[in-house]
Parts: C-alpha cells; structure tokens; sequence
C-alpha cells in the first residue's frame, strides 16, 4: 500500500485510542481503514456533487426567476430576499450575513460535519448568485412563481441529501422544538407567517401571495427530493399463518421481510400464545395488493402500516420473480 495513503488511513480512520497510540498496524487495521476510507472518500464526494447541484439549482431559481421578478420565499431564504428589496443591501451578503446564526445553532445542535458542509453550501451559493450571470426566463408572474419555487425547492432538498443546508430555518425549528416542545412544523410556520406578512404590508398583497405560490412550489419539490420518488410503507403483520404470508411476500410481492418473535395476548383472559410477527417494506403503489392477498391467508390477520421517510440496503427495489 502507497505509504502516503497509509498515513491519511492512520490519521483520518484508525481514530480509536488504541490504535492512534500504536507504533505499528496489523495487516487487519490496514484493511479495514483502507475500506473504511473508501466508503469515506465516495460519500464525500457524493455530498459534494449534491450540494453542489443543489447551490446551482437554488442560484437558477433565484436569478431567473425570483429577483427580476421582486418575489421572497420562506424561510431564512425569504428573510434575506425581503430585506435585500427593502434596502438595496445585495443579496449574497445578507445570504451570508442571514445564515451565520443558523450555522452556530447547526454546529452545536447537529455537529461539526454538518457545519462545515453548511458553511461550503451558503459560501458557494452566495458566491454564484453574486458572480454568474443567469438568463431571465419569463417575466409570466404565476410561471414564474412555480417555476422559481421549483428551482429553489430542488436546490434546499438536493443540499439537504449532501448533508447541509442552504436555508438554517429548519435548524432553527429542530433547535426551538426540542428547547419548547413544539413540532418543528409550527415553528416554521409562524416564521413564514411573519415574512409574508412583512411583506404583503411592503411590497404589496398581490406580490405577497405570488411569493406564498413560490413558498408552496419550494416546499413541494423539497419534500419530492428529500423523501424520494417511492413513497415507502413500513408493514408489521401479527398472524397465526404467519409462514405462509412471510412465502407470500417473498414470492408473489418480490419483498425481503424481517421475522421478529413475539407474544399476542387477546380476549378478557389476556391469553398469550408465541407468534412470528413479519415486518416488510413496500411503496404506496403495492399496499393494495399485500392487504389483499394477506386477505386470501388470513381475513383476521392484524396488520399496521406506516409511513416510512427513506430506506436504505435491504431488498427495497423489487426483485425480478422467476416464473
């Protein structure tokens, strides 16, 4: 192994106590940081391309559509649109100015890694939007509304899956949820609230409630981006014929399943009998077709479904079913 690798190894994998007070590695250690740096060095770079793609996205968004236009959207993003019209200021400074307090909240709520990819996403957005010039697409108010609330949607969810943020209103509503109990989508409306007020009373109401289309096209297209295209249901099926449903969703779904053992207790008696209780993963698409043939198994079977944000190894993608 090249030995200048073998030193990054040394100093960025092999972390532990032990191992960074070792003179000598084993051929083992050597292995395995080698594969832990692989998997290090490919995930950087992915969040790289990520965050990048996303910085260009929103910047699209903003000068082509948002900015020629006077429209803000929500969020940290608004603050610094709604302010920038007020007062001149130029908006790559007070995305800068804007997103400090937000990267401080992120570094001690989130982590380091976190604020270091945030401090990388804003610089680079700020950097674009003051330096590259974009085209003015349309000056349609309503397409541009959609369209520049599309862009800049994509542009926070695709920064989001590179593991930083191009907006700190979130980190801000996770900070106030835990310190006060409130769920984060509260806070976030109340702050959107504040800015589209701020602004029907400045720039007007009609320019306002475009500004709430492009808020909604934003917050859309984030959802689509950071959820993903397949809506994915978590499954948990309680049944006596609990084999046969686990061959059903191997063979007939094309689905892994996980088999978790477990007591049912029912009836006045709270009667307990050993059980295999099944958990499976589907999209939305399939859900029809496993309530009904779990039906076909087992008419009294107790199934509970729920909505799963992302998933990630296991059998997820169908596989292809011999015939």
């Amino acid at each position: 192994m090249n030995p200048f690798l073998v030193r990054i190894i040394k100093k960025l994998v092999l972390k532990s106590r032990q191992q960074m007070g070792a003179t000598s590695y084993s051929s083992y250690q050597l292995a395995k940081g080698y594969k832990d740096f692989l998997v290090l060095t490919k995930h950087l770079f992915k969040d790289i391309f990520l965050i990048a793609l996303g910085v260009y996205s929103a910047s699209l968004g903003l000068k082509s559509f948002i900015l020629p236009n006077s429209f803000i959207d929500g969020g940290a993003t608004g603050m610094a649109l709604l302010i920038s019209a007020l007062t001149q200021i130029p908006l790559y400074i007070l995305i800068v100015i804007i997103n400090i307090p937000f990267i401080i909240l992120g570094y001690k709520t989130i982590g380091k890694r976190f604020a270091i990819k945030t401090i990388f996403a804003i610089s680079l957005l700020s950097s674009l939007v003051a330096l590259v010039s974009f085209p003015n697409i349309t000056n349609d108010r309503l397409l541009v509304a959609i369209f520049g609330g599309l862009f800049l949607g994509a542009g926070i969810g695709f920064s989001i899956r590179g593991g930083a943020v191009i907006d700190g209103t979130e980190v801000l509503a996770i900070f106030l949820s835990k310190k006060f109990g409130t769920t984060i989508g509260d806070v976030i409306i109340v702050i959107n609230v504040l800015i589209f007020s701020t602004a029907a009373y400045f720039l007007g109401l009609e320019t306002a409630m475009y500004s709430m289309i492009t808020y909604l096209a934003a917050s859309k297209t984030l959802d689509f981006i950071v959820e993903g295209i397949e809506e994915y249901i978590g499954v948990t099926i309680v049944a006596a014929h609990s084999e046969d449903i686990r061959q059903m969703i191997i063979t007939v779904m094309g689905r892994g399943v996980t088999i978790y053992s477990g007591k049912r207790g029912f009836g006045k008696r709270g009667e307990e009998k050993e059980v295999d209780i099944i958990y499976t993963v589907i999209t939305r698409l399939e859900l029809n077709k496993l309530t009904t043939e779990i039906e076909k198994i087992e008419p009294s079977a107790f199934v509970v479904m729920n909505s799963v944000k992302d998933t990630k190894g296991g059998m997820i993608k169908k596989r292809p079913l011999k015939h």
